[in-house]
């Protein structure tokens, strides 16, 4: 079963590559990192891969098309290359690979897809820099054009709104071409020499927005600069006193490397670690700077303030204008959100990281453990980070003042070995942070390691190992034999051998109890640079600067893999030993199944763009860890054929604890203890607050009880009188509708006779026109007829002359054949002739040769037989020859190893007797050190029997001591359980106000609706007033009077008015409520009734208004048909002429 990998995770970003951030959807981001590109989902933190091409040396641009579907990428491979990706395919297949045809082009720096993705731009580079224009789909240069002289150009882009238009800028150069005729032509021009633009921008069909490196925005519109403002930079409180000289005076002006736009406005990168928002005025023609995000300080902690220094390489948003995410020169990711921008009320905002802050510099270092799902990496950027890799997660990270070129985790993970340029650290990981534990003189460690078990750890110093006891941190022993640096080291799985490699050819095994040299083997033509040691821990794997793999066992090199023109720099073997993986100077990962194959066979991964520094299995076996110089770290899954993971022998549970000191134990216990008081006094607060509202609420209810009742008579009221409008209005709609037919009515049957005897006059005199026609197309038919005749006759006597002709030719031809076939006849009898003396010299030379080769034939016959003979003899000679050369060489090695041996011995002589003279110097003072030592071993006996009296007495101390501290113990942990309760209390407590906030509202609404109801019940009693008085002014006419007071009665009168007044319970106040809404409901489908009916007449008279502008265009259409009629008569009348001419006849159709 063969063994692969597949890609899982990346950690980095290629901050090198031009426009290295995209937006593919709202929650999609590509960038580049290693020889790939990385799909990341921001939602899922889920990672899809785009491979690069073999062989490339590295990526230089990408560029999105516009519908978000195509990706092109610009690579450098034997030549420089585009290569189009179609991104909704789920292989991401290539579409098309684009180049510059037969003009020599190193690299393409810069590109971009036309707004409707069929046309892309590149940009070469120098020196030519010609900027090509392809119809990518045919793989077809449509154009192309030199853009600039010397400086470079750092940006390309179609106008949005019309693909003919492109703008080039860079330093020195801001022009637009427009694409016509097969060429790229320059429309504007621009005096732009002293400027160097880095980015621009369009903000519509007309402007495009340019910034500069000295900080510069220019906005350009229809050939002409508009105007031009300056970017201020950013002071942050800690930096403001460096950014000043030296004599007062501030530093350059922030560069503008990256724009973007949006609806609003635009936001651009304003120095270091800065962006700043511009939106647009009401002016429109100006923007102001509204906000501005800076990168957070607190990614870095190193004393440079690196995170002050780092440019924004690249800005991008998403397709929604939700998102602005941003990339830096550093390799970081940052994002925010637009919407919290808006909200924040001060003008500066912070960015926050989009994943996980990345390595910016070499990775010198990468280590796994056994019980933890963790990664150690170090860097040249002063960084060491702790990553996850079953999570993705970046668990740590911590910055030094120092390089780290070495690290190593302890197998249970709660340690971390780091060498740094000036001392080797052996640290704690705690919960957040590397706290320093032990440091050892050790200076520039390139390599170290833990010991399986981690009782041991190595740690290389130059060209000597050096071991170390991790529990009493004590130098072990020194492993000394290399000449030169030790390049690898490596525990054999039962911690009993050490393997280590060097640049001086030499692979060693240590034993690392005695620390002797056991098994050595020795290639001085090549220098190891990696070391691998099989399960069983009888052979080694080197890789080395020579292109091949050696397989070691027993000091004997077994076998011997090339590995092509690509040299190995990292060998990593699998614990179940079936596979070698190798990383490689290109890049890429190779995996070779073991035992070697006799073919040099293996499957080679495209993952880095540089050299792999370190390679990693983790314990479980299921996955490799790749790094390199390109700054990124990559999680490779090992899978089998069937594309499945390696099965496990057991499975692997991580530990989940870690370590605390107890400085940070304390200050959380306070913590908690504040939080319980403050927790206390909220709720004897909101207590005291719930007790006044409910008060309050008691008195609201009361008052809006009143109003409601009082809204309710009111709108009854209302109702009727609404009903008695509709009636009225009803009526004189219908009035009014009959009154508008009738009148139409009239107009149509006026309009109806004139149009007809209009259409009779008309008609008359269309049958005059009809007759006349008929009269010319009879004149055009005799004219043709005599025509006609006249061209036949001249075509018979045509036809006679040329016959005559045809027979005089005829005549010459024959003449002419005749001649041909005499010449033929004369060639053929002189052909004849040469062929019979050719075969006469034939047969006389052929009798000559004959009788020479016969004679040949025994000359060579009689020198084979002497040759053979001689041969014998010169092989005889030959193999004397070759026995005496190899006893010769023989005798020459023996000659050269009895001389090293001999070399050896008076070296070990000459450093014996130093030897001998320094230990006799050693024992010397020793025996005075034994002395010493003895008179303060009494004095020590002294102290110690005090001492031991004194913790006698400091032991009956410490008894009532320990009784406190238990009872302290458990008054903590009861005090815990009533902090659990306050909290339940607490959110119960929430939950109350939440509800009672929701009543409050209910009956705020309920006030405002007794409110608007009391106002109606005022109206009311006026109109009760005055209808009251109207009945006192008939108090003389009983009768009169009674009916009046009925009426008053039916009007004003309710049934519960009559009875006595019940005590209002919460019952008949919804019903009240009830009634109410249901009338209103009432109300509201009479008031859309009403407006449906206006609606209908409005409807119905202008159908009629349509109907009568209908036909008065019917109307003005015959008489323009009639115009028309007229107009073609006369012109056909003209055209007689040309008929004439043309001999041909045309039947006009009959015109109805």
């Amino acid at each position: 079963m063969s063994t692969a990998v597949a890609q899982s995770h990346v950690f980095g970003l290629r901050a090198a590559v031009k426009n290295n951030l995209l937006f593919l959807d709202e929650q999609t981001i590509i960038f580049p990192c290693g020889n790939n590109c990385v799909r990341y989902n921001i939602d899922t933190k889920q990672q899809k891969f785009i491979p690069g091409t073999e062989r490339s040396q590295g990526m230089q641009a990408l560029a999105l098309s516009a519908d978000r579907r195509y990706l092109a990428v610009s690579e450098r491979v034997e030549k420089a290359t585009i290569s189009v990706v179609d991104l909704h395919q789920e292989q991401n297949r290539r579409r098309r690979v684009l180049t510059g045809g037969e003009n020599p082009v190193e690299e393409f720096v810069c590109m971009a897809f036309s707004p409707d993705s069929k046309f892309l731009i590149g940009q070469a580079g120098g020196p030519d820099w010609t900027l090509f224009l392809w119809m990518w789909e045919k793989k077809k240069v449509l154009a192309t054009v030199k853009t600039s002289n010397s400086g470079p150009v750092h940006q390309v882009s179609f106008n949005p709104q019309d693909n003919t238009q492109i703008c080039v800028a860079g330093s020195g150069v801001f022009k637009i071409f427009s694409y016509a005729a097969e060429s790229l032509k320059q429309l504007k021009t621009f005096k732009t020499d002293s400027h160097n633009f880095l980015c621009h921008t369009w903000l519509s069909a007309e402007q495009v927005l340019a910034g500069t490196q000295s900080g510069q925005l220019m906005l350009f519109e229809s050939g002409r600069l508009r105007w031009e403002i300056g970017v201020t930079p950013v002071l942050r409180a800690a930096s403001s006193s460096e950014e000043r000289g030296a004599d007062g005076s501030r530093s350059a002006p922030p560069q503008i490397s990256s724009i973007v736009a949006y609806s609003n406005g635009f936001a651009c990168s304003a120095g270091p670690g800065t962006v700043c928002l511009f939106e647009r005025t009401e002016n429109e023609e100006h923007y102001r700077r509204s906000k501005d995000i800076e990168v957070p300080p607190g990614a870095f902690t190193s004393g440079s303030s690196i995170s002050d220094q780092q440019e924004i390489s690249s800005l991008v948003l998403s397709p929604s204008e939700e998102t602005l995410v941003a990339s830096t020169d550093l390799g970081q990711l940052y994002s925010i959100h637009l919407s919290l921008v808006e909200l924040h009320k001060t003008a500066r905002v912070e960015f926050e990281f989009l994943s996980q802050s990345f390595h910016h510099n070499i990775i010198t270092g990468l280590s796994t453990c056994i019980r933890k799902p963790l990664i150690a990496t170090s860097s040249l950027d002063c960084s060491v980070r702790i990553w996850n890799f079953e999570t993705h997660v970046l668990e740590m990270t911590k910055e030094f003042p120092e390089e780290a070129y070495s690290v190593a985790l302890h197998p249970s993970g709660l340690y971390v070995l780091v060498g740094f340029s000036d001392k080797l650290r052996l640290m704690t990981l705690l919960m957040d942070d590397m706290t320093v534990f032990k440091e050892f003189p050790i200076r520039s460690c390139r390599e170290c390691t833990f010991s399986h078990g981690g009782h041991l750890f190595a740690a290389v110093n130059g060209n000597v190992i050096i071991l170390f006891s991790t529990t009493t941190l004590e130098d072990v022993r020194s492993l000394k034999g290399h000449n030169e640096k030790v390049r690898g080291v490596v525990f054999s799985a039962d911690d009993s051998r050490l393997v280590s490699c060097g640049m001086d050819g030499a692979v060693y095994e240590w034993n690392t109890l005695s620390g002797a040299l056991e098994t050595d083997s020795v290639l001085k033509t090549s220098s190891y640079t990696g070391v691998a040691v099989s399960p069983d821990g009888k052979t080694f794997f080197a890789v080395a600067t020579d292109c091949a793999l050696r397989e070691i066992q027993d000091c004997q090199i077994l076998r011997e893999m090339p590995s092509g023109d690509v040299v190995c720099t990292t060998v990593a073997v699998s614990r179940s030993g079936r596979a070698i993986f190798m990383g490689t100077s290109a890049g890429s990962v190779r995996v070779v199944r073991y035992p070697l194959p006799i073919q040099n066979q293996w499957l080679e991964f495209q993952a880095h763009a540089a050299p792999v520094t370190k390679m990693v299995i983790t314990f479980d076996e299921q996955f490799l860890l790749s790094v390199s110089e390109d700054a990124s770290l990559f999680i490779w899954r090992i899978i089998d054929q069937e594309e499945q993971g390696l099965k496990r022998e057991k499975e692997l549970i991580y530990s989940e604890e870690t370590l605390i000191t107890k400085s940070e134990l304390e200050e959380k216990n306070k913590l908690i203890l504040e939080l319980s008081r403050r927790v206390e006094e909220l709720e004897e607060d909101k207590k005291s607050q719930l007790s006044l509202q409910q008060a309050e609420y008691r008195k609201k209810i009361a008052e809006l009880s009143e109003t409601f009742l009082q809204q309710i008579t009111s709108l009854n009221h209302d109702k009727e009188v609404l009903k008695k409008e509709k009636h009225t209005q009803r009526g004189a709609h219908a009035a009014a509708l009959l009154e508008i037919s009738k009148k139409q009515q009239k107009e149509l049957e006026d309009i109806e006779s004139a149009n007809i005897q209009k259409l009779m006059l008309e008609y008359e005199k269309y049958q005059e026109l009809h007759e006349k026609l008929h009269r010319i197309e009879r004149e055009h038919e005799q004219q043709l007829r005599r025509s006609e005749e006249s061209k036949s006759r001249e075509l018979t006597e045509m036809m006679e002359a040329y016959e005559a002709k045809l027979e005089e030719k005829l005549t010459l031809l024959k003449q002419c054949q005749s001649e041909s076939q005499q010449r033929v006849r004369e060639f053929e009898e002189y052909i004849r002739q040469q062929e019979e003396d050719a075969d006469s010299e034939i047969l006389q030379i052929a009798s000559k040769y004959e009788f020479n080769l016969r004679a040949e034939k025994e000359d060579n016959s009689r020198l084979k037989v002497e040759l053979q003979t001689r041969t014998k003899q010169f092989q005889e000679l030959q193999r004397d020859i070759e026995s005496r050369n190899l006893e010769n060489e023989k005798l020459k090695q023996e000659l050269h190893k009895l001389q090293a041996v001999i070399r050896s011995l008076e070296g070990d002589i000459q450093g014996l007797k130093i030897t001998i003279q320094g230990r006799d110097g050693i024992i010397q003072n020793k025996e005075k050190d034994i002395i010493q030592l003895k008179k303060e071993n009494n004095v020590l006996k002294k102290k110690e029997e005090v001492t031991n009296y004194q913790t006698e007495h400091m032991q009956e101390q410490i008894e009532p001591k320990q009784k406190e501290i238990e009872e302290l113990n458990e008054q903590i942990q009861e005090m815990k359980g009533e902090l659990e309760e306050f909290l339940k209390s607490n959110t119960q407590l929430e939950l109350n106000i939440a509800e009672l906030s929701l009543k409050l509202k209910a009956k705020d609404k309920e006030m405002h609706r007794e409110s608007v109801k009391a106002q109606s019940t005022g109206v009311l009693l006026q109109r009760f007033r005055a209808d009251l008085l109207k009945c006192v002014e008939s108090i003389q006419e009983p009768k009169k009077l009674k009916e009046s007071v009925r009426e008053l009665h039916k009007c004003y009168a309710q049934p519960s008015d009559t009875g006595e007044k019940e005590p209002e319970d919460p019952d008949t106040l919804q019903e009240h409520s009830r009634q109410r809404e249901h009338y209103e409901k009432i109300i509201s489908t009479l008031k859309n009734q009403l407006s449906r009916d206006a609606k209908i007449f409005q409807a119905s008279k202008l159908k009629l208004m349509k109907e009568h502008v209908a036909l008065s265009k019917e109307l003005s259409a015959l008489r323009e048909e009639l115009q028309s009629c007229r107009s073609s008569i006369n012109a056909r009348a003209g055209r007689t002429d040309w008929k004439h001419e043309s001999g041909r006849t045309t039947k006009l159709p009959p015109l109805l």
